[in-house]
């Protein structure tokens, strides 16, 4: 279920920042002011590239919650592990354009997708 839920959560800005740039760059998470806007101007080649990597990531977790094997749950937790580690901790360094309430909620969100996958290496089968 946590791997069904990691895939939902990279298909998400995955699909919204490939699809329709314009707008993730303005209004992602939740279609208001957002979180990217006030980190600079905007580059549609960049921000549909990072979307089409998590719509890859939601491929290769919803593979995993379907055929939950090591061989493919390890490296994809692995993989995704180290991308959520430099992302987390790039935001992590860079909360000054963004309110208390904002920052703190970017680093729960990050934080999140971050250590839950691990639970799932602890279910899965020796």
């Amino acid at each position: 279920m946590v791997l069904a839920w990691v895939a939902l959560s990279a298909a998400f800005p995955g699909a919204w920042a490939t699809f329709a740039t314009d707008s993730f760059h303005r209004s992602f998470p939740l279609g208001g002011p957002g979180w990217v806007a006030p980190l600079g101007p905007a580059s549609s080649h960049l921000t549909a590239d990072v979307g089409a990597f998590y719509l890859a990531f939601a491929l290769l977790f919803s593979w995993a919650t379907l055929r939950p094997s090591r061989e493919l749950v390890l490296p994809t937790v692995g993989a995704w592990t180290l991308f959520s580690a430099l992302h987390f901790g790039w935001h992590a360094a860079n909360t000054a354009p963004f309110g208390t309430g904002d920052a703190v909620a970017q680093l729960v969100a990050l934080g999140a997708v971050l250590v839950l996958p691990f639970l799932t290496v602890r279910l899965l089968p020796r």
